[in-house]
């Protein structure tokens, strides 16, 4: 009798363990480009613990954000959706802005909250605040909310290194300073730029251990400021890197990955979260070395060229995830499905969604649902539609368009704001997997490539 109750017992923790729902942890870089990175190629960078992540994880070599800049981005990533069905679009929200993420959009951690997921972000917002702060992520499916709701450089900046270095780079005059939400109250104002990261790992990790120890499934969404321009850190980080300033913020963006892993590992929860790092898009070169950095991809964040929407991505889930690379498709805005399929929540929204599932790529080592990427403009119009589509590994440019993201003397004359708005006809044609820096246009009057091109055009 006593055999046969061990033996129900364990039946019964074997069902409750396969039906747990995993936690999971979403976290955003902010202007993090493809080269950044030591585990993509950077030889100057350090970052031991996102590498340990890569080591231990699946990374991405084709992963895309939906968008050159930072607001229509983190929407596709909420909702699973392109900007263009958002509205997430013209540019980014200022801090001036009245308007955000219409509240009708259906975002991941709505969803996850109605399927028993506690849901928080910390970080960076920048999807609006409103006149009534309306468009706050407690109105948007989050439980819980800690950050600066928009960019960095997007108010006075006075200090950004210890112990009272002044910014690199521009930053807003004559606004209100940087203001702390909790929720939607203010807790600090001006932003103190030298603690914001210890501020931002204090409320991670509290939130994980509280979850955790209430056995409670979560969701966190860690959106750093990290490394927008301009750069900041704090005593620790100020002079740690030998690639400057950019260095040093990026070795405190890595710190807080560390913080969060060491908190899964103290609190038991390793088998059952699945972590994913990537950027919101390429990384920023207003500022020359001070930005950050492409690789061999051209351009950067603003344009429509492969530095300005492919970016670095890891998957990470003990023995779930089997570590290594891959070259298949993705983009933030699958990450929509993938999670609502761990969560079990794929029957909660209703709207069109543009993300496909990519658990076969994650979990199974199989080739990715998604073929083509759709590569829009900083301000997308009806008229002209997209600026390029990739289809496997052929990549279509319909119009390019220089921007002034970059500096006057940036060596590459498509990526300056002197290159004017232009309808290519034909359109340019390039073999990614050849050609991944878009160098050597393929002559699209010839077999094969009108017939490719062709085949795209469809």
């Amino acid at each position: 009798m006593e055999l046969k109750l061990m033996t129900i017992c364990a039946f019964i923790s074997l069902v409750n363990c396969q039906l747990s729902k995993p936690n999971i942890i979403l976290m955003f870089a902010d202007d993090l480009g493809w080269g950044d990175l030591p585990s993509y190629g950077h030889p100057t960078s350090t970052a031991p613990n996102l590498d340990k992540m890569a080591q231990e994880g699946l990374r991405f070599m084709n992963f895309y954000s939906t968008s050159p800049v930072c607001s229509p981005s983190r929407s596709s990533l909420l909702t699973g959706r392109y900007q263009v069905r958002t509205g997430v679009y013209p540019g980014v929200f200022t801090c001036g802005s009245i308007g955000g993420l219409p509240l009708s959009e259906e975002t991941v951690a709505g969803h996850l909250k109605k399927a028993g997921y506690h849901t928080g972000i910390v970080g960076k917002w920048h999807l609006g605040v409103g006149e009534n702060n309306e468009y706050l992520p407690t109105n948007h499916g989050f439980d819980y909310y800690l950050g600066i709701p928009y960019s960095n450089d997007m108010c006075p900046c006075p200090v950004c290194f210890y112990p009272n270095q002044s910014c690199n780079g521009y930053c807003l005059p004559g606004v209100p300073s940087c203001p702390v939400y909790e929720n939607d109250k203010i807790i600090h104002q001006p932003a103190d730029f030298l603690t914001l990261s210890q501020t931002y790992s204090t409320a991670a990790t509290g939130f994980i251990q509280e979850m955790a120890g209430n056995k409670q499934p979560f969701f966190l969404y860690m959106a750093f400021q990290h490394t927008h321009l301009p750069q900041f850190a704090s005593k620790m980080f100020t002079g740690s890197s030998v690639r400057g300033t950019f260095g040093d913020a990026l070795n405190e963006l890595d710190w807080e990955v560390g913080q969060i892993f060491k908190t899964i590992e103290n609190e038991g929860i390793r088998e059952n979260t699945f972590v994913f790092f990537t950027s919101d898009n390429g990384p920023s070169l207003v500022e020359a070395s001070r930005g950050g950095n492409a690789g061999l991809l051209r351009c950067a964040k603003g344009s429509t060229f492969e530095g300005g929407m492919r970016v670095p991505a890891v998957a990470w889930w003990p023995n779930k995830i089997t570590p290594g690379r891959t070259l298949e498709l993705a983009a933030t805005v699958d990450l929509f499905p993938t999670i609502l399929k761990l969560a079990r929540a794929t029957n909660l929204y209703h709207k069109i969604i543009d993300g496909v599932d990519m658990s076969a790529v994650l979990f199974e080592n199989k080739l990715s649902l998604r073929e083509s990427i759709m590569y829009y403009p900083v301000d997308p119009k009806p008229e002209e539609g997209l600026f390029a589509i990739r289809h496997k590994e052929y990549k279509v440019h319909y119009y390019t368009h220089g921007n002034g993201m970059y500096p006057s003397f940036y060596p590459d004359e498509m990526c300056r704001s002197s290159a004017n708005r232009t309808k290519h006809d034909p359109p340019l044609l390039y073999n990614l997997n050849h050609d991944p820096g878009e160098l050597d246009s393929l002559n699209t009057t010839v077999s094969p490539y009108k017939g490719i091109l062709n085949e795209i055009d469809k």
